[in-house]
């Protein structure tokens, strides 16, 4: 079927419009073509997708009235479709006249009915919808302990109505666009008008309806096109399947980009502490959740440095060491063929590995696979002399401080980073460690989300938003304004003197 056709219109003879349609969804079995014959001759054509609507609800709602001329409030014959709009005769709610036969087609493929009358141009859609759809139940990967218990699903509506559960305002926007030629994926910008920086809104619409894609079936094919810098390993977008996340952000004044299909939603901008910020700090007293904070981030450079530190200072660096430990280290290491370095790379590998098929296998088994697999695979190498005692030691401490870290695509930067620390240190030691900070730091302070700072409001430094960045998290009635460096305007948050008092 060419494409002059499909954008021309609908033809009054319904005979011909069925053999357009016909040639246009040849091979779609799931296309479902349903003539209505009244006295013989056949005056209606009904094309849908089977399994996508309410067929019970399709007979008895619009057939019905259709049919039949008895109408309950004596309003005569149905004698043109239009006739069905303007009158309300039809109890279902969102109902529109097409009139080409791309607009046909598109309202097919989303999910809806359309209806073809003889001897008439136009046609009647309606969103008749009962789709299968998976429950709302908790994000496996960000659990709390105390806070909402319900996470995001794959069904785009049924996401924003839980995040307009949240924000019942008038200025909370969400704006609809579709991305992808041939998946025709639905994709919304939302945001809170006023609060939301407009400079940074303006960026994501331009990022993101510019994308030209054959289809779009996860969120993650939308941030790979629209992340400023694609070869850091730092993530610059945020991803969370938490509504409760998502409307936090949002009263921040951030931007979340929701896409049809998938329960995972993208926030704008995103800075690097607040890849180390959970939702249970706001849940919580603020005491716990500072210090929670400094643990977070205390394990965060283990993960990252504990193994490169031992590989330089047994290697390069011996007197930082005291010697009975660094006896014991010399003991252990002994029976072992291979230098720190070797060793560490092997078992940084065989952990990482472990990690990635607990992760793959089924649930019931992943775990326990994961878990004897790490214990038996190290005694075993360690019984064998091919690795040391406490070098499997190191590596393990620093894969499980690698879990403290709440975001998940952070942690895989960090992941990703301790192999090429680990080459630096046992290459050139120390000198080494700090040639590797030193260039993950310049990378930090160069680096920016949709113009914002990436170590923001630390570097640069912005006191009053500090209250809840970096390692603090002060009492939310001290939280008074939002962070300049994200809606880049002064909004006062919370009314100050709020602070509880026992005479009260």
């Amino acid at each position: 079927m060419s494409s002059n056709i499909q954008n021309g219109l609908l033809t009054l003879d319904i005979e011909t419009n069925e053999q357009i349609f016909g040639d246009i969804f040849q091979n779609c079995s799931d296309i479902v073509f349903r003539p209505i014959q009244i006295n013989g001759q056949k005056q209606m054509l009904i094309i849908y997708i089977d399994g996508f609507i309410d067929v019970k609800l399709l007979d008895q709602v619009i057939l019905k009235p259709m049919i039949f001329e008895g109408m309950p409030q004596g309003l005569g014959k149905v004698e043109r479709i239009g006739q069905i709009i303007e009158e309300h005769l039809v109890a279902v709610a969102q109902t529109k006249v097409l009139l080409s036969i791309s607009d046909v087609v598109q309202s097919v493929l989303k999910g809806n009915i359309v209806i073809l009358s003889d001897k008439e141009s136009s046609a009647l859609t309606a969103n008749m919808k009962s789709l299968e759809t998976r429950n709302i139940e908790e994000p496996s990967t960000e659990s709390v302990i105390r806070g909402p218990k319900e996470g995001f699903t794959e069904t785009l509506r049924t996401n924003m109505n839980m995040l307009r559960r949240r924000i019942k305002s008038p200025r909370f926007k969400m704006e609809s666009i579709e991305i992808g030629v041939i998946s025709q994926t639905d994709v919304v910008i939302a945001y809170i008008e006023g609060i939301a920086n407009d400079s940074v809104l303006e960026e994501v619409r331009k990022r993101v309806k510019r994308i030209q894609i054959d289809g779009v079936l996860d969120s993650g094919y939308i941030e790979e096109f629209i992340e400023d810098v694609p070869f850091s390993p730092f993530p610059q977008i945020q991803n969370t399947e938490r509504p409760d996340v998502v409307a936090a952000n949002l009263l921040e004044g951030k931007i979340a980009i929701i896409v049809d299909g998938t329960p995972h939603v993208l926030l704008v901008p995103f800075t690097f502490w607040a890849g180390l910020q959970a939702a249970d700090d706001y849940y919580i007293r603020f005491i716990f959740a500072t210090a929670v904070r400094w643990i977070r981030f205390i394990l965060l450079n283990i993960s990252l440095l504990f193994t490169s530190f031992y590989v330089a200072a047994t290697t390069f660096h011996p007197e930082t060491l005291p010697t009975n430990l660094l006896l014991s280290f010399a003991s252990a290491r002994e029976p072992s063929p291979f230098p720190e370095l070797v060793e560490a790379l092997l078992m940084e590998f065989l952990f990482e590995g472990l990690r990635e098929a607990g992760l793959r296998l089924p649930k019931t088994i992943g775990s326990a696979v994961s878990i004897v697999g790490s214990l038996v695979i190290g005694q075993a190498a360690v019984e064998a002399g091919i690795v040391s005692t406490p070098m499997v030691i190191v590596v393990a401490t620093s894969g499980i401080a690698s879990f403290a870290i709440p975001r998940y695509n952070l942690g895989l930067a960090y992941r990703l980073l301790r192999f090429p620390m680990l080459i630096l240190a046992g290459t050139f030691g120390f000198y080494g460690i700090s040639i590797g900070l030193l260039t993950i730091l310049i990378h930090l302070v160069s680096l920016r989300s949709f113009g914002v700072p990436y170590l923001s409001p630390l570097a640069p430094q912005i006191i009053g938003n500090l209250k809840d960045g970096f390692f603090l998290r002060v009492p939310r009635w001290l939280m008074t304004s939002l962070q300049e460096t994200i809606t880049g305007k002064h909004i006062q948050r919370i009314l100050k003197g709020q602070k509880p008092s026992p005479k009260q």
